[in-house]
């Protein structure tokens, strides 16, 4: 399968490492890690080791793939969106934080257009260099009715041909509300409080603020009729942070690096969605503000 990795970060370029074995990849991101990955290879480290070598470029307009696995920032959709749009791509899948990716995918594309969450780790240790800091699982399932579920099962397949546990799920909207309702929590007060995730496990002052930002989330995610429980998002922000202990939250990083933050498409969608539901959340509310005002301040 000809895939393309639209997003070489830290999860794009391991997907893409791991995908290689079994697949032909290319990655599209920046320079100096698409550089060194064109001239040496791209090294894995962590998890397994492996050296893989995917093409690589820093232009992915006018591109040809069965398969586009979107792993941009948030507010690179648009952008990526209207690149594929120019080229040839038979199925689109989002494995991004935050939400409302699928849906600028989907206003481009002419392709199914599917939904994923992943809780592979990976921290980019330099260019060319991707830590895989935890193995993992991937699920995707289709945004929309007519997407059905056979691209679904066709991404699925490709993911475990090269040894990544991959799943269908027929209730894409709802994984998703769940992942934004555990990003909602972990995101904003790792990168505020500048630790790992294993700082959040409770019990502790970290993790009731955490789990107050995603009850939040699950209350809006309930009111636009989404199925999601309080309980089942506590339990679920207590097992990643012990699950993922020693990894940054992907906001933390962007904080420490000086880079603009997803914030908009986590709490601050959650503000968003909250205020058309009419509902009240002020943690996420806060956590937004202090995380923009930190942009601001830092202006990135």
């Amino acid at each position: 399968m000809e895939i393309l990795i639209f997003g070489a970060g830290s999860l794009g370029s391991l997907l893409g490492g791991l995908l290689a074995g079994a697949h032909d990849v290319t990655l599209v991101g920046r320079d100096p890690h698409i550089a060194a990955v064109r001239e040496r290879g791209l090294r894995i480290t962590g998890v397994e080791e492996r050296d893989a070598r995917p093409a690589a470029t820093t232009d992915g307009r006018d591109a040809s793939a069965d398969l586009a696995l979107v792993t941009v920032k948030a507010y690179d959709t648009e952008a990526a969106a209207r690149a594929l749009a120019a080229g040839d791509v038979s199925v689109a899948c989002s494995l991004q934080n935050g939400m409302g990716n699928e849906e600028v995918l989907a206003t481009h594309l002419d392709a199914p257009v599917l939904a994923g969450t992943t809780t592979c780790g990976a921290r980019l240790a330099g260019p060319g260099h991707v830590e895989w800091l935890g193995r993992g699982s991937v699920t995707v399932g289709p945004w929309r009715p007519d997407d059905g579920v056979n691209a679904a099962e066709r991404v699925v397949a490709a993911f475990r041909a090269a040894g990544v546990d991959a799943a269908v799920t027929t209730d894409a909207r709802g994984l998703l509300w769940e992942k934004l309702a555990i990003n909602a929590g972990i995101n904003p007060v790792t990168a505020l409080a500048r630790v790992e995730n294993g700082a959040l496990a409770p019990p502790g002052d970290l993790f009731d603020l955490a789990t107050a930002a995603g009850v939040e989330a699950a209350r809006v995610a309930r009111a636009a009729g989404a199925s999601l429980s309080d309980s089942a998002v506590t339990e679920a922000i207590a097992d990643v942070a012990r699950d993922t202990a020693r990894n940054r939250s992907s906001m933390h990083q962007d904080v420490a690096a000086g880079r603009r933050t997803e914030v908009d498409a986590i709490n601050g969608y959650v503000v968003d969605r909250a205020a058309e539901e009419e509902e009240s959340v002020p943690v996420n509310r806060t956590l937004a503000t202090l995380i923009r005002g930190w942009e601001a301040g830092a202006e990135v």
